[in-house]
């Protein structure tokens, strides 16, 4: 089988300024500033057309190193673990790409994935280097995500998401919970906590605020309909645990499981960004959008389509 022809566009590339040192070769400079990246690999990268100069041109191993001088280059993971999931386009238009993200797909090349990634699927799918997402879900959320597709028009879009003008609706498995009275609303301040990539609640000023409904009662698990009205990190997964039901199959709350870092196709969490809906702050128009993705109460941890 012929690999695929590395094509930059369908890349998004890092960028560093080259700081003040002794080194005669950008080589040198970059070994030097990058340590867990073998002189070896760089070189490989150079030979390959992944490191650029800041005209976008391919550098040669002896390019001259100068203090400032901006390099870009390309992220690559070896031995970078596939994820079989398959993503699908819901829309698409000059302006917008709405794609349904299926779980343990990251939005965006980080940690060990780059290439597994939506991002980088849909740029290569849709040959479209300018792409970029207009908010973000976790790894283990399905459901929709938008995009931006044209850069005169990025910022327009952009600003529905601090301005509160786009209605997020997310649908979620998790322990029943009669003894509450629905629909309810649950606010807390949520900070960074231990590991790192968990979040807690603390007291404070609320910074986090939730709607939370019942959409269907089934023995001892209630599918339930998230209304987020802020975004913050792991927001519905907390605020879940946090009124007495944690999320189906969540790996990091309450407990980070032993092994949270294996990823089991048979149980992912139960989270699903269902729906979109805002004005189209170009046109006016209405638009919305709903995930084909739907959860089964009665299938352990299975998400299938509509």
């Amino acid at each position: 089988m012929t690999a695929t022809p590395f094509n930059p566009s369908h890349h998004q590339a890092s960028t560093v300024s080259l700081p003040a040192g002794p080194w005669v070769t950008v080589l040198e400079c970059l070994c030097a500033h990058f340590q867990a990246i073998s002189r070896q690999q760089w070189l490989d990268r150079i030979a390959r057309g992944r490191v650029l100069d800041a005209s976008g041109q391919p550098i040669s191993v002896d390019l001259a190193y100068r203090q400032g001088l901006r390099i870009h280059y390309f992220r690559e993971v070896p031995n970078e673990k596939v994820i079989p999931a398959q993503e699908s386009i819901l829309h698409i238009d000059e302006h917008l790409v709405v794609a349904d993200k299926p779980h343990f797909l990251p939005v965006t090349p980080t940690g060990e994935y780059v290439e597994h990634t939506l991002l980088r699927r849909l740029i290569r799918r849709l040959d479209n280097p300018h792409l970029v997402p207009l908010h973000r879900i976790d790894r283990h959320t399905a459901g929709l995500v938008l995009f931006s597709a044209n850069p005169e028009t990025r910022s327009a879009y952009q600003s529905l998401f601090p301005t509160r003008r786009i209605h997020k609706h997310y649908q979620a498995v998790a322990a029943a919970l009669p003894d509450l009275n629905f629909p309810l609303t649950h606010c807390s301040r949520l900070v960074h906590g231990e590991p790192f990539f968990r979040m807690q609640e603390v007291a404070g000023v609320n910074n986090s605020e939730t709607r939370v409904q019942v959409g269907e009662k089934m023995g001892d698990f209630w599918r339930y309909d998230l209304f987020p009205i802020t975004g913050k990190t792991h927001q519905l997964r907390v605020h879940m645990m946090s009124l007495g039901a944690c999320i189906r199959h969540d790996p990091f709350y309450p407990d980070v499981q032993p092994n949270g870092a294996e990823d089991d196709y048979a149980k992912p969490l139960q989270l699903l960004a269902r729906g979109l809906r805002f004005d189209d702050p170009l046109s006016g128009e209405s638009r919305q959008f709903e995930s084909a993705l739907r959860l089964q109460l009665l299938n352990d941890g299975f998400v299938g389509r509509g």
